[in-house]
C-alpha cells in the first residue's frame, strides 16, 4: 500500500492500476486502505484528522475540548459548531497532528472522558 502510494507521489507511475500491480496489490484494496495506511517513519509532513462529537449545551464545554486538545500539542485547524438543538450540539474540529503527544486514539478517549461530550469519533485521518 505505502510503496503504491510513493510509486504515485513521486512520478514513477502516473496511474494507480501500474501502481499496484508493481507492488502486487488490487485496486480495490488500494482504494479501502489508501486513507488507513501511513508510512510511520515519515514525521516531515503533515498529519491532518477531523473529529466529531456532541456537546451538552453548557458555558465553556467547548473551550475543555479545546483544553485537551491543546494539552496534547494539537493544533486546531477549524472549527464548526452548530446551534444547540434539543440542548445538544453538534462540534465537528479538523486539527494538525503531526506533533500530537500520543495516538489520535488516546486524544479522543481523553476527549470523551470529559463530562457533557458523548458521540467522539475520528472522521477522517490524512
Amino acid at each position: 500500500m505505502i510503496e503504491a502510494r510513493k510509486l504515485i507521489d513521486t512520478g514513477q507511475v502516473t496511474q494507480i492500476s501500474e501502481a499496484t500491480k508493481k507492488v502486487g496489490i488490487s485496486r480495490g484494496t488500494y482504494y479501502k486502505y489508501k486513507d488507513l495506511v501511513f508510512d510511520g517513519s515519515n514525521n516531515d509532513w503533515d498529519r491532518k484528522a477531523v473529529i466529531s462529537f456532541m456537546l451538552d449545551n453548557e458555558k465553556g464545554m467547548l473551550s475543555k475540548v479545546l483544553h485537551e486538545i491543546s494539552e496534547m500539542n494539537g493544533s486546531i485547524l477549524t472549527i464548526n459548531q452548530n446551534i444547540p438543538i434539543h440542548n445538544i450540539a453538534s462540534v465537528v474540529i479538523s486539527l494538525d497532528i503531526s506533533r500530537l503527544s500520543g495516538e489520535i486514539n488516546d486524544l479522543i478517549d481523553s476527549i470523551k472522558t470529559i463530562p457533557g461530550a458523548s458521540m467522539v469519533k475520528l472522521v477522517s485521518l490524512d
